[in-house]
């Protein structure tokens, strides 16, 4: 019997996990996947957003700045890599200036610091490679860069380092509501728990719909990126933006924080929840749209393409949602936990603020012991620190007894990467563990010493896509092409298993079928 059981080890159900460890309970996590971070977590900007585009007044906006203002000492807690590169939102003309200033006012309603309307020659100096059509742009200094899922290996780690079980490769089949329990299926066996969190995503709906709660579905939006490489340099500095629409924020032009470029996405509603192909449809449109704003985009430099899912609520869904345990559009408000969402939040009535066109943050009316967490889609990311908070005010409110424990840990431990060292420390490194000097992947300079203790590492890498995600081997200009085989030849031999059952991603995704001789 657990305490909580979480569906879902993306990025928001990572950080519901991490706050949840802070207390005396017995948590679990459920991923049907072979890794976390295996779904829209994988395969998204890693921006992290100001908060001036959310509407006025909504949980959406309000978490949005709780979490971006969370994100640098979440980052050093746990040890990934953040930089505060600030962003601008690039126009072209009057109707775009119209737009900026709306977004400008929308953001200090929010409580975004620092936001500016800057002019061209303003915009010049920050980012001289822009397009020579750009007449304004709005500033934001507070929105930031980071590894998305880095963030949510590292949070989940975090977790499982303070008590929380992780099950991969454990789908969720069914939910039954018992007497004084909620029993589930998943994994080929039975367990319980007294709180149910569903944070599955794109599959959420499906989730619910399980426990008997058709109260809203996801629809997919698929987003194509283009990945250049490094040797591109500082063709920009800061995430540039251009005026949003109906489909969401645009195309994007961005610094990554292991130093490439990343252009995208586009938007496009599916059906399929496992579709992320890209299309040469797809590719066209979002260089297109890269070039609008930065010509200088050669895509000749282009190292890989890839898509993710959004999970976006169905059309007429997600609207003044309920949230407490009454069937309201108000926000209760937790003094101990719910209320650090946002100082904003503490000067409201106790009776909270309203919800229009929000985040589905809800306990089901199924069963008030079940937590909807759905279409936490963009700025997902950038919120999920404050989700973890205010799911876990959430649950106090249900009932659920939370006693801080004494012991939590609230910083991983130190990764290692042969990259980032100076000469000395390596020096001192090499004669503690010689592995830290055999370089595996060339690209990224990752060594032997850096695999081993991503797979060694509690909630470590049990795939070749794992890896990849904890430490950027085969992410360089040749995607894998020389340090695949001695990758699999350390997964073989660090999860003792035969060299020809080493996956890709788990079940299914063998690359080799087996000895020529």
């Amino acid at each position: 019997m657990y305490d909580v059981i979480i569906a879902g080890a993306g990025v928001i159900g990572a950080f519901i996990a991490r706050e949840l460890s802070r207390y005396e309970l017995k948590v679990c996590i459920l991923e049907k996947g072979n890794d976390v971070a295996s779904g829209s977590s994988k395969a998204n900007s890693g921006i992290v957003h100001a908060g001036y585009d959310c509407r006025t007044r909504s949980l959406k906006a309000l978490l949005n700045v709780r979490g971006a203002g969370m994100m640098e000492n979440v980052a050093q807690e746990l040890d990934v890599p953040y930089k505060r590169t600030g962003s601008l939102v690039v126009g072209f003309d009057e109707k775009d200036r119209e737009t900026l200033a709306g977004l400008m006012g929308k953001g200090i309603a929010n409580g975004v610091p620092g936001l500016e309307l800057l002019d061209r020659n303003r915009i010049k100096e920050l980012e001289p490679q822009i397009s020579d059509e750009v007449t304004c742009a709005l500033y934001a200094p507070t929105a930031g860069i980071i590894c998305p899922y880095e963030l949510t290996a590292a949070a989940v780690e975090n977790a499982v380092v303070n008590g929380v079980e992780l099950r991969r490769s454990c789908e969720v089949a069914a939910v039954r509501f018992k007497e004084d329990h909620i029993e589930v299926a998943a994994g080929g066996e039975l367990i319980a728990c007294r709180y149910f969190v569903n944070a599955a995503g794109v599959y959420s709906g499906k989730v619910a719909a399980m426990a008997g709660d058709k109260s809203f579905a996801i629809r997919p939006r698929k987003g194509e990126y283009l990945l250049m490489d490094k040797a591109v340099g500082n063709l920009v500095n800061r995430v540039i933006f251009q005026c949003p629409t109906a489909m969401g924020k645009g195309i994007l032009v961005t610094p990554t924080v292991d130093g490439n470029i990343m252009v995208g996405p586009d938007a496009q509603e599916i059906d399929d929840m496992d579709d992320s192909a890209t299309t040469a449809a797809g590719m066209a449109q979002v260089l297109q749209g890269g070039l609008r704003a930065v010509p200088g985009l050669d895509p000749r430099r282009v190292v890989t393409s890839f898509a993710g899912l959004r999970a976006k609520l169905a059309a007429g869904q997600g609207s003044n949602v309920s949230v407490g345990t009454e069937t309201t559009t108000k926000v209760p408000l937790d003094k101990e936990n719910t209320a650090k969402v946002s100082e904003d939040m503490l000067q409201t009535t106790s009776e909270g603020i309203a919800l229009q066109g929000d985040f589905l943050i809800s306990p089901s009316k199924k069963n008030p012991n079940f937590i909807n967490v759905a279409g936490i889609e963009s700025p997902g990311l950038s919120c999920a620190p404050a989700i973890g908070e205010y799911v876990s005010g959430l649950l106090g409110r249900q009932g659920l007894e939370r006693i801080i424990k004494k012991d939590f840990i609230k910083n991983r431990d130190r990764v290692i990467r042969f990259r980032e060292l100076e000469a000395e420390e390596l020096d001192e490194l090499l004669k503690r563990n010689p592995a830290y000097g055999r370089l595996v992947c060339r690209c990224e300079k990752v060594t032997e010493g850096e695999v081993v203790d991503c797979i060694r590492r509690p909630a470590g890498a049990l795939d070749l896509d794992a890896v990849k995600r904890r430490t950027r081997a085969g992410m360089g200009r040749c995607q894998g092409g020389f340090c695949t085989p001695r990758l699999m030849e350390l997964l073989s031999r660090e999860l003792d298993i035969p060299y020809d059952k080493v996956t890709k991603k788990g079940e299914g995704s063998w690359l080799l079928s087996g000895r020529t001789k």
